[in-house]
């Protein structure tokens, strides 16, 4: 086993593709394929599952693939700092759901690194399985993950296979974010029946370990709301609500700020009994960087704010 080994390896799993991998290696696809083979052979594992559909992690692969990936940084560090003569970069990674409060947080936080350094910082909103998934197999070292409370032990359940420590960060209900010219936005608390002849702006990409996204989807969205329009970032979705006419979204605390900035109003729902976590995630045996605990800090300190 050496370091192209493990270059190898990472770069399959990121691509989930032998040929692809083999074309960024920029090496035929067979020796490609034999490396892995050796690979595997010399660990004693299987890396990946091969199917006619593809390739994927085996839940060993998953462990492998994690060290192989901190290895490949820390050699591209010891190689910046003594061949090149550079110091120490600052790195931060995180995935989080898209959130508003988060994202404040992530702002505050942005003004707190040290300008004087080199530093790699990469922020990326996106679904709790992607979020998991990428921490598996990528350099991304933190996620936020959010998810209905009645699914805690799902989720706790599927963390601990996968090697993942958690940590509750907020717990709250959903609020109803919409126009001050939306009919409703003079309403000092709302109930389901109010928004049935509206448009809902949602996220497409729910999900629960072992449940189909047809059964999740009765879990997530109100039966008496049935026009909805899913977008899968939060730009969008201000736009949408300022401009599109008796649009409405469910959303955790959103800062003034933005609020003022998009014309926009938020509103309790006292029918709205759903309760929803979002948790902190890093693989067992991560230790948390300096960066790392003021992300978590700036995020602590907006959730008392805005909740």
């Amino acid at each position: 086993m050496n370091l192209l080994h493990l270059k190898y390896a990472v770069e399959v799993a990121k691509t989930q593709s032998i040929s692809k991998a083999a074309e960024n290696l920029y090496m035929n696809q067979p020796n490609l394929s034999r490396a892995i083979k050796q690979l595997e052979e010399t660990l004693g594992i299987s890396i990946f599952n091969r199917t006619s559909k593809g390739i994927s992690v085996t839940p060993q692969g998953d462990e492998f693939l994690l060290y192989a990936t901190n290895i490949l940084r820390q050699v591209d560090e010891v190689e910046a700092v003594y061949r090149e003569g550079k110091p120490k970069k600052q790195c931060f990674s995180v995935f989080v759901p898209r959130a508003s409060y988060i994202s404040e947080a992530f702002v505050e936080f942005s003004k707190l690194i040290d300008q004087t350094k080199s530093a790699e910082i990469f922020y990326k909103e996106t679904d709790a399985v992607r979020a998991i998934d990428n921490i598996l197999v990528s350099d991304y070292k933190l996620g936020i993950i959010r998810y209905q409370q009645i699914f805690d032990d799902r989720f706790k359940m599927m963390l601990a296979e996968k090697g993942f420590e958690s940590e509750l960060l907020c717990e709250f209900s959903y609020i109803a974010v919409m126009a001050k010219s939306n009919p409703l936005s003079c309403k000092e608390d709302l109930i389901h029946e109010d928004l049935a002849n509206f448009i809902e702006i949602a996220h497409a990409d729910p999900y629960v370990p072992s449940i189909p996204l047809s059964k999740l989807k009765e879990e997530e969205y109100i039966d008496e709301i049935d026009k909805r329009i899913f977008v899968f970032e939060r730009g969008s979705q201000f736009d949408l609500l300022q401009h599109v006419p008796n649009t409405f979204m469910w959303v955790s605390s959103i800062p003034q700020r933005t609020l003022d900035k998009y014309d926009l109003v938020q509103i309790p729902c006292k029918s709205n009994k759903r309760i929803y976590r979002d948790v902190l995630i890093y693989r067992h045996g991560y230790v948390l960087s300096d960066l790392d605990k003021l992300f978590i800090t700036e995020v602590c300190k907006a959730k008392r704010k805005y909740f």
